[in-house]
């Protein structure tokens, strides 16, 4: 079972802010101990803030960027340029303005085939974390993960064939109810890392962050209780808003 931190602040200013401190912190303690820190990263506009504090110089100062891997949790199928790339948006307000070498970025290929663009990536994964059996997992020191409205977290949506995927690392995922397809790591590489930070914020999500903290079991309904069996520790950072359905908030 997984170590749960919930850290609420009062805006999403805050909630960024506090994300930053924390991303820092992991990262440099991780650079420490091994000289390297392996971190997969999600879009939406909550990460966006973050990277944009991150980018900045006092940030950037206290960790080693020459020293990560960037990886990212799921990808829409979309070229690298389209406004809804996640890789665009991290590369334009974080990768861009960080000394990471380009080398060490590692996207996911939103523009091919699907299903080649997921064997393209579990390939990179076993290349890159040295992976020397079918069923060796790759441990990321950080996986940034979002929420959605209806319980999902990376592109693991509700009702959806990714969700049973045990014997993948990354997965093509058809996701009826969005009209599309999406790339996305699968469950056993989320629940595999040593640390998961949820970033949620808006008043919208605060039925699904109590779902996924408190509610029931039923991850087919609400994906994002998966974490709940992490073997890392999941920390679950999030603004009021977003808190206000959670015991004591």
């Amino acid at each position: 079972m997984s170590t749960l931190e919930i850290i609420v602040s009062a805006t999403p200013d805050d909630l960024a802010a506090e994300a930053a401190n924390q991303f820092v912190s992991t990262i440099a303690r991780r650079q420490r101990q091994s000289g390297l820190a392996r971190i997969a990263l999600s879009g939406g506009s909550t990460p966006r803030a973050l990277f944009k504090l991150l980018a900045a110089d006092n940030c950037v100062r206290k960790m080693d960027w020459q020293a990560v891997d960037v990886f990212w949790g799921d990808e829409r199928t979309v070229s690298p340029d389209h406004p809804d790339s996640n890789y665009r948006m991290s590369y334009e307000t974080l990768l861009s303005k960080v000394p990471v070498a380009e080398q060490r970025i590692h996207r996911m290929r939103g523009e091919i085939d699907p299903s080649v663009a997921a064997a393209e990536y579990e390939d990179i994964l076993r290349q890159v974390f040295r992976l020397t059996s079918a069923d060796a997992l790759p441990q990321f020191d950080l996986i940034l993960l979002g929420l959605g409205a209806d319980g999902h977290t990376a592109s693991l949506f509700p009702h959806t064939a990714a969700l049973a995927v045990r014997d993948r690392l990354v997965v093509d995922n058809p996701v009826p109810q969005q009209q599309t397809t999406r790339l996305t790591l699968t469950a056993p590489v989320l629940l595999d890392a040593a640390n998961v930070f949820f970033l949620v914020a808006g008043a919208d999500k605060a039925p699904a962050v109590h779902r996924a903290i408190e509610g029931d079991w039923n991850p087919e309904e609400t994906p994002s209780q998966l974490l709940r069996q992490a073997r890392g520790k999941v920390t679950w950072m999030l603004d009021s808003a977003a808190a206000a359905d959670l015991p004591g908030a």
